[in-house]
């Protein structure tokens, strides 16, 4: 029997690069039928692929919104000095604006104009000073969900059948593979989560490539399957977790957690590198809402009727008491603990 596989969305380089003044983004709309990739010549072709969907998770699109800050660089390369930093300054602005619920993309947005313009000042490249900065980024985000996917895989036990709501990243990747390298039997249950589907589209196939049993069911079963005793444990990561121990994720997330809580099933949030310093609470955590007709729509065909009104938000807030365990790169937290985080030492390798 072969072991396990890490797959295609483990990697972020794998699925997002920027090679000479083109940004390519693996287009995760069209998994798992086909690998396209989105090339990207503008910073507003690179905003418009993250509101569009065609890359979805709060690292990765923020990923992509500072390699979009280093076209912008290269687009305003032959513009006079203060119109250069308008013109990045404007691109900024523009890319911060994308999606605002997922919390990495506006630090990492503010430090790469930061260096764009000290390397203005100074005399340097500042498209290369932006892209090794995101280069750099990108790594530390991978080892940050190998790291979080590890923590989180010592507390599954043989046997468990995972819940898991849209698609949890690279770190759930890491913890289904680092469970079965531990020879855990585990068996995971995703949600499709309407209307993109991430979780038939994404999560399902990852977990497929791993090699771990996957069942698919629709966002209105898990009621039941919290009934029957069908679930163990319950998994999801966080686009945004506050300084208080609240948490956002994929709308659907906190239905979930409170049935997980009635049934005395702990919930495992996948917290990646910890709280958003610049979120206290849960009222710091802004909530997007996406354009309603979206959910008359899967995949391009109209499922609902002509003539109603709809509405989209794209996460809810689950609150701290409904959460069990916050996985993080430095180890295990509560979300009554979760600001000792940054109290714990940086990971080692």
């Amino acid at each position: 029997m072969n072991g396990p596989k890490l797959p295609l969305l483990t990697n972020r380089a794998d699925t997002l690069k920027y090679e000479d003044g083109v940004v390519r983004i693996l287009d995760r709309r069209r998994l798992p039928e086909e690998i396209v990739f989105v090339d990207c010549r503008d910073y507003r072709e690179v905003a418009r692929a993250i509101v569009d969907m065609v890359i979805q998770g709060a690292p990765p699109l923020a990923y992509a919104a500072g390699y979009g800050l280093a076209l912008a660089c290269r687009q305003s390369r032959d513009l006079p000095a203060p119109e250069r930093r308008r013109a990045l300054e404007q691109a900024h602005r523009e890319l911060r604006a994308t999606r605002p619920t997922g919390a990495d993309i506006f630090p990492l947005l503010d430090r790469a104009l930061a260096l764009a313009l000290a390397a203005l000042e100074e005399g340097r490249d500042p498209e290369a000073a932006v892209r090794e900065f995101v280069d750099g980024q990108i790594r530390a985000g991978d080892r940050a969900a190998r790291l979080c996917g590890s923590h989180a895989a010592g507390l599954l036990e043989d046997g468990d059948r995972i819940l898991t709501h849209c698609f949890a990243g690279a770190a759930l990747n890491y913890m289904l593979y680092f469970a079965l390298k531990a020879g855990k039997r585990i068996e995971l249950i995703a949600t499709e989560t309407r209307p993109y589907l991430q979780g038939a589209r994404l999560t399902a196939a990852q977990a497929r490539e791993i090699g771990v049993p996957v069942t698919l069911v629709t966002d209105n079963m898990p009621g039941y399957l919290f009934y029957r005793g069908m679930i163990t444990k319950y998994v999801t990561a966080a686009d945004s977790i506050s300084l208080d121990g609240h948490v956002s994720n994929k709308i659907g997330t906190f239905q979930y957690a409170v049935l997980a809580h009635h049934f005395g099933v702990p919930f495992i949030v996948l917290g990646y590198d910890g709280p958003d310093r610049e979120r206290a609470t849960a009222a710091d955590i802004p909530i997007e809402e996406r354009d309603p007709e979206e959910v008359f729509y899967c995949r391009g065909v109209r499922t609902a009727a002509e003539g109603i009104r709809g509405y989209y938000p794209a996460f809810d807030i689950t609150p701290p008491q409904f959460v069990s365990v916050i996985a993080t790169d430095r180890g295990l937290f509560t979300p009554w603990n979760i600001r000792d985080y940054f109290k714990a030492p940086p990971p080692e390798e």
